[in-house]
């Protein structure tokens, strides 16, 4: 037994030796020489990383910048080059998705742009003309040149007092005549002496004509004369170009005296086409205040009467007034509406910009319309204003005489 552990007891002693050797191999630190060499190894990986990091950031701005150089030269070649009538020229690319993009969102912008000046054109009312009243209404300036003739027949039965008139047709209209048609006024004077207002007695219109320089009506239209004397009876026919926003382009005017008809006796005219004749059908009474601390002109419609009481309809009737200061035109405004009669009472003021009153040149221009089942219907016109024209308006200079205090005074309503 005692042999026994003494055995034992050595070989404890000898694993001890090799457990306590074993642990002085672990813990044995590095040598310098071989801190360095990892150190050095870390220091040349760190350096070819940020060498491809630099190569690589490299390349990404260089086709970064190429790509902004394509985009530029397109555009350029987009918008570099024009036609003389405006149209833009783009150069022949690659096709791809983003060009086909941006040529059929060009073109559907220049489409717009066309179809809206289009109807700026036609809805929106041009400035009276400075030298006269001629561009008073809702048709366009009249074209210049050879207007054509219109021929046609008038017939009075003194029985009857009944005017027969046969618009037979118009021959050599101008060239832009597509769509003509004859406006038909049948006016008369009034007994008081020394006043050129008249009364509309009869308005009626032909049918349009669709491409024609020499259209045919051949229409007969028949006008009840009772009470109103053929001395003072006049007819007016105005051939016009149809247009669908109303802005009929006027071509001409035939007008005829009715006091050298005679009874049942027709009568064949071919008149030459001539320029348009205003003729005063009314007056409206106007007020105007000048506000120069607010820089403001106060426009007031206070009444409206027209020449006869017989003719009158039972239908509303509003103003539209209409201020042009240094050809700016400012936006409109309308009054309420009033039940038509002799004499239509608004009492309605409306305020207008008007920077600097001395040096601005401002021109109003009021218009009254009456309302139909199918729109509105124009009754008259007038202007007023401090521009230089033919009609002395003294109304403006007494405004500019009183400012802060409203001035009134009857202007004549022109058609």
């Amino acid at each position: 037994m005692n042999s026994m552990k003494g055995t034992v007891a050595d070989l404890q002693l000898c694993k001890g030796q090799e457990y306590s050797s074993f642990n002085n191999q672990v813990y044995l630190p590095f040598s310098d020489t071989l801190k360095y060499c990892l150190l050095a190894l870390a220091i040349a990986l760190f350096l070819a990383a940020l060498i491809i990091l630099a190569c690589k950031m490299r390349q990404y701005y260089a086709y970064k910048a190429k790509a902004n150089g394509k985009e530029k030269k397109f555009i350029s070649s987009s918008n570099g080059e024009k036609k003389p009538d405006g149209k833009i020229l783009v150069k022949s690319l690659s096709p791809s998705f983003l060009e086909v993009a941006r040529k059929e969102q060009d073109s559907k912008i220049e489409l717009m742009q066309k179809e809206m000046e289009k109807l700026e054109v036609h809805l929106t009312p041009s400035p009276p003309s400075n030298e006269s009243l001629d561009d008073l209404g809702s048709d366009s300036d009249r074209p210049l040149g050879p207007r054509g003739m219109l021929k046609f027949n008038l017939q009075y039965n003194k029985k009857s007092t009944t005017l027969t008139l046969n618009v037979i047709e118009a021959t050599d209209l101008p060239e832009y005549s597509r769509d003509p048609f004859v406006r038909i006024r049948v006016l008369c004077k009034t007994d008081e002496p020394k006043s050129e207002v008249q009364t509309v007695l009869h308005e009626c219109e032909t049918r349009v004509v669709k491409n024609s320089r020499n259209p045919i009506f051949d229409e007969d239209f028949s006008f009840s004369l009772k009470e109103y004397p053929l001395s003072n009876t006049s007819i007016k026919l105005e051939v016009k170009d149809f247009d669908k926003y109303s802005r009929h382009t006027l071509i001409g005017e035939a007008r005829r005296a009715l006091k050298d008809l005679k009874s049942s006796e027709t009568l064949e005219f071919n008149e030459h086409l001539q320029e348009k004749t205003k003729d005063i059908i009314g007056e409206v009474l106007i007020s105007l205040k000048c506000l120069p601390t607010a820089q403001k002109i106060e426009v007031g419609i206070l009444k409206f009467k027209t020449s006869s009481s017989s003719i009158i309809q039972e239908r509303d009737v509003y103003a539209r007034i209409d201020v042009f200061s240094n050809q700016h035109k400012q936006k409109h405004q309308k009054s309420s509406l009033r039940a038509k009669s002799k004499v239509t009472v608004f009492n309605e003021t409306f305020l207008f910009s008007l920077p600097d009153p001395k040096k601005t040149h401002c021109l109003i221009l009021i218009s009254l319309y009456e309302t139909l089942s199918t729109g509105k219907k124009l009754i008259g016109q007038t202007t007023l204003g401090n521009q230089k024209t033919k009609f002395k308006d003294d109304h403006w200079d007494m405004m500019m005489q009183t400012l802060r205090q409203p001035v009134a005074d009857w202007h004549p309503l022109y058609i």
